[in-house]
């Protein structure tokens, strides 16, 4: 595919099918670590978790040698091509490129922006160079980045070879005991499964948690075949560890949850425990059952409880870390002059956050 070098940056329609072979060049593989900017993260989301009415889109930079730019055109408005699954996003860049490389496709992007109503990133993580080495292109072309707080994101890293008795030792108190004491409850009551390859236990196992979240606590899905659609591509890649946790006496699943592996880590994407089971706390004994089996067969690195700062997500992980989104504002254009005009007075975080979802009419966060 040629790119004509005087444009410098192209906006092309992407397929809902999936993305076009070309990309593969910008894609990290499935087992470095990077699961959200592979191939199967993009393919999922393209088919299963966009607005009715959106149009996904890319951006190449330098004549498409050196960044693309996954977006999503909504409401009239460009966004980062993010969903409310996204646990973070960025530019995905050709292995290898320097940091004038990557100015010179922010200056690419900047010029192709300007006289645009405001670009919306989210998910973006603190201290990426790349990231940081595009925006001082954009910013020479004369759009100005302004950043805010998206969601809070609780993780932690391990120690090499932790085993399950040091990491248990090292959570809160109240935790310990009732891991202990659920568990010895569970032994009796229930039968654990962990699912992590194609085939008719996958189905299953999919078809359980479909049951189990329809059973509790959890809000409206906006898009229900997401997730069954994300653990067929992990499984089939050998990424997927998908847990559910049944009683004896009648089978049916009390509680369910995925988490997906790659390069040492392990994020959870989804959890649901039935609410008429409540008392025996079988989410708490299935995270408990998923991490020993992470630290102990998979050997991860790092455990990662995806978006949002739910209270019981500190109890497993002990750090927090921000996401952030940038707005790409061009100041010659009444939308960004608005935008640098809230930023200027102060107005906050959630003000700001409450504005561009109203402006792109985007889903609110979902939480694991």
């Amino acid at each position: 595919m040629r790119f004509a070098a005087e444009t410098g940056a192209r906006l092309m329609p992407i397929p809902r099918a999936g993305l076009p072979v070309w990309c593969d060049r910008f894609l990290a593989v499935p087992d470095a670590g990077d699961f959200f900017a592979t191939r199967a993260w993009y393919d999922t989301i393209l088919a299963h978790a966009l607005p009715d009415g959106s149009e996904p889109l890319a951006v190449l930079c330098n004549a498409g040698q050196t960044v693309l730019l996954p977006l999503l055109r909504f409401g009239g408005r460009l966004t980062s091509l993010t969903t409310p699954y996204s646990l973070s996003w960025r530019p995905l860049s050709v292995p290898g490129s320097d940091a004038a490389a990557l100015a010179a496709a922010g200056r690419d992007l900047g010029r192709l922006l300007r006289n645009r109503p405001p670009v919306v990133l989210e998910a973006l993580e603190e201290g990426r160079a790349d990231f940081g080495a595009i925006l001082n292109g954009v910013r020479e072309a004369g759009l100005v980045p302004v950043r805010y707080r998206h969601f809070g994101n609780w993780h932690e890293v391990l120690t090499p070879d932790l085993c399950w008795e040091d990491y248990l030792a090292s959570r809160p108190p109240a935790l310990r005991t009732t891991i202990r004491r659920k568990l010895a409850r569970a032994a009796r009551e229930m039968w654990f499964e962990r699912i992590t390859a194609p085939g008719p236990a996958l189905d299953a196992g999919i078809a359980a948690y479909v049951d189990v979240r329809a059973r509790s606590w959890k809000p409206f899905e906006p898009f229900p075949d997401f997730d069954a659609a994300l653990m067929r591509k992990a499984a089939a890649l050998g990424l997927l560890r998908l847990g559910v946790l049944r009683g004896r006496e009648d089978g049916r699943a009390v509680a369910a949850q995925y988490w997906i592996t790659s390069g040492g880590r392990a994020w959870l994407l989804k959890l649901a425990h039935a609410e008429a089971s409540r008392a025996a706390s079988p989410g708490t004994v299935l995270t408990a059952m998923m991490i020993r089996l992470l630290l102990e067969e998979d050997r991860v690195q790092e455990l990662d409880f995806g978006r949002g700062d739910d209270t019981y997500k500190r109890l497993w992980v002990g750090r927090r870390r921000q996401r952030y989104g940038t707005i790409l504002a061009d100041p010659r254009t009444p939308g960004g002059v608005l935008v640098l005009a809230r930023q200027a007075a102060g107005q906050g975080t959630r003000r700001l956050r409450r504005w561009l979802r109203r402006a792109g009419n985007r889903p609110d966060n979902l939480h694991a």
